[in-house]
């Protein structure tokens, strides 16, 4: 959140900017699993899809609010005095980072979607704010040497540094990353099941407080050890994951 306003807490144009579906950043190629629930019959009406997203939310968003916030706060604690740019001066611990991403995603299939939307969402970040020297410091990670390295950082990594690099502070990209884990998905579901659009909102707009609560227990250990960050696992969406990689005919990427 930002200041407070005459009417309250405002929220930064930058947060509202990243979490807009329309950030050129490949998220609608995405459904976060919620194509092979449809396929399993998991996922089938508006009720399912609710119990879905609380779930996905809860782990998945939780995991992906605590990196993003942890990546946000060390860029910002490492921005030099009198530099508007994000400047990291100790790239090491975004390679941690990245460590700690993986060893939170067990199934491969998660794993390269992740580093798939990680790639997209730092081509789009680097043109918007060109000038962030946090994004050209991931942009050198990716052309390392090493499997990581050839493949990008993480989603969630390169939401916190793009962030950081927006001015948003860690608690915004733990909102931004945790309301994505459920909005994107939701989006996929409406054009799978051909839901009314406006009822499927509405789930959204009912999950809105439960977003704010996960954004702010992730953003809370964006300060501590990394091994503190949120691991909450969801072995349900990791056999989907690893389900939908290996379907013949699939709409969504993930």
């Amino acid at each position: 959140m930002g200041d407070n306003g005459p009417w309250g807490p405002t929220v930064s144009v930058a947060t509202l900017l990243l979490g807009d579906s329309r950030f050129p950043a490949g998220g609608h190629a995405h459904s976060g699993g919620v194509e092979p629930a449809v396929t399993a019959g998991t996922v089938t009406d508006l009720e399912s899809l609710e119990w879905f997203l609380r779930g996905r939310l809860r782990t998945a968003g939780l995991v992906a609010a605590g990196l993003a916030a942890a990546a946000c706060a060390e860029v910002q604690r490492n921005v030099a005095p009198g530099e508007s740019a994000a400047v990291v001066r100790d790239h090491g611990f975004l390679a941690e980072l990245d460590a700690e991403a993986d060893a939170r995603t067990p199934a491969p299939a998660q794993r390269e979607a992740s580093r798939r939307q990680g790639r997209a969402l730092l081509r789009a970040a680097r043109v918007v704010w060109p000038e962030a020297a946090g994004l050209s410091s991931l942009a050198a990670l990716a052309g390392g040497r090493g499997a990581r390295a050839a493949s990008g950082p993480h989603h969630a990594i390169v939401l916190g540094v793009a962030a950081a690099a927006a001015g948003c502070p860690p608690g915004e990209a733990a909102r931004i990353a945790a309301y994505q884990a459920v909005a994107g998905p939701l989006s996929a579901a409406v054009r799978l099941l051909a839901l009314d659009p406006m009822r499927a909102t509405g789930i959204l707009a009912r999950l809105a407080g439960e977003i704010d609560q996960i954004a702010a227990q992730a953003a809370a250990c964006a300060d501590g050890p990394l091994g503190d960050l949120p691991s909450a696992s969801a072995p349900a969406l990791d056999l989907l994951a690893e389900t939908h990689i290996r379907a013949e005919v699939r709409l969504f990427e993930s």
